[in-house]
């Protein structure tokens, strides 16, 4: 094809295509699409796409007969400067299954744009038009460009509804058979709305693709079960699957009596899900296969993608890159599998023998031969699970899917996770929050901590934030099935009141001090004696579940002799207790000290029976059950509270800290900014620093001194002189030009810096810190705490991940053990603490602006009566990281 002769708006040589614009997304249906900037070398399979949609589809695109693109139009559409003209694409494979473009317009006032889009008739009803709609609208409002219309044909019924549905306010108008449409492009909270509704319900069903096929493949499938091939085969095949399991082995015409295939793409019938158990230099050819298939998912038990090393990380984002081309999404490598216990899938696509019964619970780990161990210990506790998922080196597949799917989940009640890492850390927070308003988040972090010379503070951010997203944070695996044995089983504590009922007063008083030292309320126990019989449990506990003083109930039972004492009777004591008060609404727990023990769940239709909805936790220690009600308690407690919005506060100046931070990037890549530039960056905010000038002499101190107004302080502006708990590189209460002088001289003599900065006096009091940072597991991090050395070393401060709430603005400043301090002491007057929350807020809003921001720095900030004030600020400005929650759907 010869090349049409160019148009003035039509380039030559396309500048290259924004980076950023490539993403793989999620369709509606699960499955995975690469989206990308169109270009040159599209043409011909644009053309080959285009040929083959249907005369109804291109009849609907181009409101009539167009069987073949024409140069002229196949050059403009493949020709784009990617600012007033874009294009964008998806592809699935080699094949284009989508196309997208807009074209700015000349018109007086408002930058518009006309948008269109067109989806191959085999991939219609994926929800692919409104991920073109999104992704165009994103790279539109990156180019200034604020609104979109349309031309669609009256009777395009699915185009009308793709617009309609986006959330955007859209402007109808009709001309004969045609609809024109117009609707602004900024990102409203009904357009967020959608998106993130979308986003979950995408990343749902994909995660359900991998945990309810309808059949599996086993790549690798060997007669040993002691290869991990035959491993995941004996499992599938000896469970109660109920669906067909096809083994793929090129060397073997059946493998354990089953029919074995040498390709996947030889198997005859539909294959849902692959599980893949072959070397790392042959997952090439398998993907290759399954595309071919038509799989949906793999679950990757293949280890050698060693992640300590480049080779390994690369060869990881390979295998993904790969996958999500052909379409699928992939668990692991070094995964242990997947398993679904609904007695309709019956799946157990794992490496592990042994299975939880069914349950209500799912479980997320990493580790696969944690996961293995996670597994045994559930079933020994009699815990049911629903489903379970280890992701090994999470790759793909992460935490943030499986909360997706289990938000959605109707088989599931509380979700269990074991985490090494976090993925995307902004997109985890948020959707944490959503499932825990409704079902149980138990958490266990691991991996960071201990290596690292700060893992105090590392463990005080996780325990702040875990908080904050209303996730149950523990600290080993015994805690999470503990608190998870409650959470599943037993109904939340309406308030911190708490019964103890037992026959041994040590081990009474001992609950008691435990339930104390956790926050829990206790009056005194109700002490049954040795020789209590099983009627005398059963009277005692009816009377803590009917009393209205009362919000839970702790159930210790002691031996009275150091023989085996059948504990039956006590157990069903219990049982029938609560059954006789079903409405009490009051979870029970229950310790039985003794060698011989009870099952973990006293399931209420008998001891060792499959623990169901009612059953009560059984602990071997009443400091464990203890522990574990108090964090369940928290929990409630924080999930009664109203959800609170994000507020913007007044008189922030977006546009203009953009463009100062634009400018800084451009000039230097990031850095750390100057003390002037940090003031002039904090004014778009509406945060002053206390005024101050920047001199290089003592008459331009004086000077300096004169125009501010006396009394001022000289500060040396060097690193190593502004932290000092001495105040050696400060001069305070200079009232005189004279002691301007004299300070100057002091100062610049002893850091030998000429430059140093006047500063106003602020008003006196409490000395406050508040700092974000980069955390490299949650992202930006805003810290809070009382300044001063002590304080300091004692790690007494507090985290919030951002954005900020205004509950959690407020709720950051009254976290620290020493806030008190805030409120007043006969000593000191109360401060502003409100003035302390705004500030928190505006930082929030600067950092969610401004993701080039990577670090800032308020110290002191002296709070006062009836202000804040900041002494001292300082960012920093870097590339964006590379994983953000921002902007139009997107797998990380």
């Amino acid at each position: 094809m010869t090349d049409p002769v160019d148009t003035p708006d039509t380039p030559a040589v396309p500048p290259p295509p924004p980076q950023h614009w490539f993403a793989d997304v999620l369709a509606s249906d699960g499955g995975v699409v690469r989206l990308r900037p169109i270009t040159p070398d599209d043409a011909d399979s644009l053309q080959e796409f285009h040929a083959a949609l249907s005369d109804r589809t291109r009849y609907l695109r181009y409101f009539g007969p167009y069987p073949r693109i024409s140069p002229k139009d196949l050059y403009r559409t493949t020709h784009v400067d990617y600012h007033d003209r874009v294009g964008l694409v998806l592809v699935l494979g080699t094949a284009i299954v989508a196309v997208g473009r807009y074209e700015s317009l000349d018109r007086v006032g408002r930058r518009s744009a006309e948008v269109a889009f067109v989806v191959a008739d085999g991939h219609q009803g994926r929800g692919l038009g409104s991920i073109l709609l999104e992704h165009l609208a994103g790279a539109a409002a990156e180019n200034k460009i604020e609104t979109f219309v349309a031309e669609v044909l009256a009777e395009n019924t699915t185009m009308v509804t793709v617009f309609r549905d986006a959330g955007y306010q859209v402007e109808r108008s009709r001309d004969g058979s045609v609809l024109h449409l117009e609707f602004a492009i900024d990102p409203t909270e009904a357009l967020l709305s959608v998106r993130d509704s979308r986003e979950r319900a995408s990343e749902a069903r994909s995660v359900g693709n991998l945990l309810t096929p309808r059949s599996v493949a086993v790549i690798g499938a060997t007669p040993s079960a002691g290869r991990v091939g035959g491993a995941v085969l004996n499992n599938l095949l000896s469970g109660v699957f109920q669906g067909p399991v096809f083994p793929v082995n090129p060397n073997r015409r059946s493998v354990r009596g089953v029919r074995a295939y040498a390709t996947v793409r030889e198997i005859p019938d539909e294959v849902d899900l692959a599980v893949v158990a072959v070397p790392p230099e042959a997952i090439g050819s398998v993907l290759d296969d399954c595309m071919a298939k038509g799989v949906k998912g793999l679950v990757v038990l293949t280890a050698g993608f060693d992640t300590t090393g480049v080779g390994g990380s690369a060869a990881e984002r390979e295998l993904v890159a790969a996958a999500r081309g052909h379409g699928m999404r992939v668990v692991g490598p070094s995964a242990l599998g997947v398993a679904n216990t609904d007695p309709a899938v019956a799946l157990n696509a794992t490496l592990a023998s042994v299975l939880p019964g069914r349950g209500r619970i799912g479980f997320f780990c990493q580790s696969g031969p944690l996961g293995a161990a996670i597994l045994g210990e559930a079933a020994a506790r009699n815990l049911g699970l629903s489903t379970f998922v280890s992701a090994g080196d999470r790759a793909d597949v992460s935490g943030n899917d499986l909360l997706q799917y289990w938000d959605t989940d109707p088989d599931t009640d509380v979700v269990l996770l074991y985490l090494e890492s976090f993925g995307n850390p902004r997109k985890f927070s948020r959707i944490a929050r959503r499932v825990a308003r409704t079902k149980p988040i138990v958490a266990v972090s691991s991996g960071r901590h201990a290596a690292q010379p700060a893992g105090d503070m590392d463990r005080s951010i996780v325990r702040d934030l875990f908080a904050q997203a209303g996730i149950v944070q523990v600290d080993s695996i015994s805690e999470l099935f503990d608190c998870a044995a409650l959470l599943g089983y037993q109904p939340l504590p309406a308030g911190s009141r708490l019964a103890v009922v037992g026959n041994s007063a040590a081990l009474n008083w001992l609950a008691v001090d435990a339930a104390q030292s956790e926050g829990l309320d206790v009056g005194d126990p109700v002490n049954l004696g040795p020789q209590a019989t099983p009627g005398a449990y059963l009277d005692a506990t009816v009377a803590a579940l009917r009393s209205d003083d009362i919000d839970s109930v702790l159930v210790v039972f002691a031996p009275p002799v150091p023989v085996p004492v059948p504990m039956a009777g006590f157990a069903d004591a219990i049982r029938a207790a609560a059954a006789a008060v079903p409405d009490a609404s009051k979870p029970i727990l229950t310790t039985f000290v003794a060698e011989q023990g009870i099952p973990n769940l006293l399931s209420v239709r008998g001891a060792g029976a499959t623990a169901v909805r009612g059953s009560i936790p059984s602990y071997p220690d009443p400091e464990r059950a203890a522990r574990a009600l108090a964090r369940v308690r928290r929990y409630a407690e924080w999930r009664t509270r109203p959800v609170s919005q994000v507020l913007r506060p007044n008189g922030i100046e977006t546009e203009r800290a953009k463009r100062l931070v634009a400018q800084w990037m451009a000039e230097s890549g990031g850095r750390r900014l100057t003390d002037l530039e940090t003031v002039e960056l904090l004014d778009c905010y509406g945060i002053s620093v206390v005024e101050f000038r920047e001199v290089r002499n003592a008459d331009e101190a004086v000077a300096a001194a004169e125009e501010l107004g006396y009394p001022v302080a000289a500060k040396a502006t060097g690193e190593m002189w502004r932290r000092r708990p001495d105040l050696t590189g400060v001069r305070l209460d200079l009232w005189r030009p004279e002691a301007v002088r004299q300070g100057y001289a002091d100062l610049a003599e002893l850091c030998g810096d000429p430059v140093l900065h006047i500063q106003k006096m602020a008003t006196k009091g409490v000395g406050c810190v508040l700092r974000v940072q980069d955390d490299p597991s949650f992202g930006s991090v805003i810290e809070f705490g009382l300044s001063g050395l002590i304080i300091e070393l004692l790690g007494d401060r507090a985290y919030r991940a951002l954005p900020l709430t205004a509950d959690e603005a407020t709720a950051l400043i009254d976290a620290p053990r020493a806030a008190p301090l805030l409120s007043g002491t006969p000593a000191s007057p109360r401060v502003d603490k409100a003035a302390l929350a705004e500030l928190a807020q505006r930082i929030s809003a600067l950092f969610d602006d401004l993701p080039e921001m990577r670090e800032l720095a308020f110290d002191p900030v002296l709070a006062s009566t009836n202000s804040a004030e900041i002494l001292y600020a300082r960012g920093r400005i870097g590339p964006e990281p590379s994983r953000f929650d921002t902007g139009p759907r997107r797998l990380g």
